[in-house]
């Protein structure tokens, strides 16, 4: 018996994006399904052009809930589970049709996302090969909505496809800067919810840690000033979920030593010169280069 498909997208003012999605997938899908999170521009009126099942929900912070409604409001076998910005290319759409026609004995399929930031592919950080749950059978996949960059749960074996999607991240600094407001918001309440005890050189180590993980290792720098630039927005992120929790907290006073303050940046300072020399030793092929500044990260 043949195997269908549901294309669920989520969607809140997206009307400069939603058509290049929706375009990609017409020819794919046997059903699209769209949840309006009351978009106050043409959102609606684009996805009109591709479907009838339109839905419309609150603009709630915990957004993935909408696409768990949207999941519900799905007939097919499977499921495609799609934001806006992002776009299935033809390889893809070959290979997703191929796997629904064998009816392989696996749940849900883990896909490479290839994010598009500031015009330029990124591929390192952490933005390749972000691998997300997108594909996945209808009832044996959903959000648990527990924080707002979850992965989709999925019952049972989950397998992995080779091809990639698009996703154009962002376009803009403005673009960057309002996403991170409802993101930084989601995870600092994550935090209160785990009863995550503050101390104010978090203030330091959340976007100190995040800045070497991406930019060091996990090899960022290789992405020239787009690598700098995320690594340091990245960092900028973490800073605001830690002033968005202390906020939670209604702004807390402590007195700070200058000398802890200053202690707390010498530590920082040293962690900064492990991973310099850990990113000339990656980067040298010479054996005794490499032995050298071995030696010299152990006597940091």
């Amino acid at each position: 018996m043949k195997q269908t498909l549901s294309v669920v997208v989520s969607a809140y003012n997206e009307e400069h994006t939603l058509g290049r999605c929706l375009s990609s997938v017409s020819q794919l899908a046997d059903e699209i399904i769209v949840v309006d999170n009351e978009s106050q521009d043409n959102t609606a009126g684009i996805a009109k052009k591709f479907t009838k099942k339109i839905y419309s929900q609150k603009n709630i912070l915990m957004l993935n809930i909408n696409k768990n409604y949207g999941f519900e409001k799905a007939t097919s076998d499977w499921i495609l589970n799609l934001d806006a910005d992002e776009e299935i290319p033809k390889e893809l759409a070959e290979e997703i049709q191929s796997i629904i026609r064998s009816n392989p004995q696996v749940n849900g399929y883990w896909i490479k996302r290839k994010n598009i930031i500031f015009g330029k592919w990124i591929t390192h950080g952490l933005w390749w090969p972000d691998k997300q749950i997108r594909l996945f059978r209808r009832k044996k996949g959903k959000f648990a909505c527990v924080y707002i960059h979850e992965y989709v749960s999925v019952e049972g074996h989950v397998g992995e496809l080779a091809p990639a999607y698009l996703h154009y991240n962002y376009e803009t600094v403005h673009q960057y800067l309002t996403k991170i407001d409802r993101a930084s918001t989601s995870e600092a309440l994550s935090l209160r919810d785990m009863k995550y005890q503050l101390a104010w050189y978090d203030a330091v180590r959340f976007p100190l840690s995040d800045f070497l993980k991406i930019y060091f290792a996990q090899q960022g720098y290789k992405d020239g000033l787009h690598g700098l630039a995320l690594a340091l927005f990245q960092a900028f992120y973490s800073f605001t979920v830690f002033a968005k929790f202390w906020e939670m907290e209604k702004f807390n006073q402590k007195v700070l030593a200058p000398m802890a303050v200053a202690h707390e940046l010498e530590r920082a300072g040293k962690e900064v010169k492990y991973w310099m020399i850990t990113a000339k030793i990656q980067d040298t092929k010479n054996i005794v280069k490499q032995i050298l500044w071995k030696i010299k990260r152990k006597l940091l």
